[in-house]
Parts: structure tokens; sequence; C-alpha cells
């Protein structure tokens, strides 16, 4: 089961209609045109055209899985006394004294550039269920990183 919001889950379903109503028929119509070529067992193009369609069906099965999987989190009913899940969460790396902001979403919704990163990570994972004031020492991979929880919200 993965926990996300329903943004991310609607997202999901427009990728995955995108997918299917788009980008399937392309695939087809290259496998068809490179078809008409002629000798398959030498034909490049077809087996590319096979190979790329091969990927977006896997590409499909897995976004359905993930849909099946999906459980959209009620943010209303979530608490900023302590982080998790859908938390944003404000903090200072008390070493360099730079602020931060980073929404904690499941690892389909993660996106550095907005600023969300999956629950997965070890900043994650080293900020869940902690509160405002509390400084925590997390293992990075380039090492470790203190940092202070500013604030929590949804």
């Amino acid at each position: 089961m993965t926990y996300m919001s329903q943004e991310g889950y609607d997202k999901m379903i427009a990728e995955l209609q995108r997918l299917e109503s788009i980008e399937r028929p392309k695939a087809s119509a290259a496998i068809a045109e490179a078809r008409d070529k002629g000798d398959l067992s030498e034909n490049s193009e077809y087996d590319a055209a096979k190979e790329a369609q091969a990927h977006l069906e896997d590409k499909i099965n897995r976004l359905k899985m993930s849909i099946a999987e999906a459980k959209i989190v009620d943010t209303s009913r979530l608490s900023s006394d302590a982080v998790q899940i859908m938390s944003k969460v404000e903090m200072t790396n008390l070493t360099t004294k730079a602020k931060m902001t980073y929404t904690i979403v499941s690892e389909n919704e993660a996106n550095l550039r907005e600023g969300k990163i999956s629950i997965k990570t070890p900043i994650a994972q080293g900020l869940l269920n902690k509160k405002v004031g509390d400084e925590v020492e997390i293992q990075i991979p380039r090492g470790t990183i203190r940092l202070r929880i500013d604030n929590i919200s949804i």
C-alpha cells in the first residue's frame, strides 16, 4: 500500500490515460510502419519498435499497480504536532545555517525541484515523528547532517 495525496493520485491517473490513449497507439503505428518495410528478420526498426512497445506496456502495468495500491491520505485528519507523510517541514541545517523546506510524500510523488522528498529517503526517515524544536542527526551518503525542525505544517 502506498499513501499519497489526492493531487499525486490524480497525476498518476492522468499519466495512465495519456499512455493508454496517446502513446500506445503511437507504438502500434510504429510497429505497423516498420513491418511494412519488409523482411522482419533483418529489420532493426521493427525490433526497436517492438522493444519500445514492451517498455511502454511495462510502464503502464507498473502505473496500474501503483494506482491499485494507492491509499489517499485525508489531509484534514493529519496533525502538525509531529512529522509524518504529507508534512511540510521547515528546518535549519545547524552546520551551514541554511534553511530548507521539504514536503514528505510517497515515492511516486517525490520531486526534488518541487521540494517533495520520498518518505523512504534518509532525511525523511530521520525526521519522522519529530517535533518542532527537535534537533536530529541523520546519516546521508555524504556523511552526517544536523537539522533543527523550525516548523511543521500540512
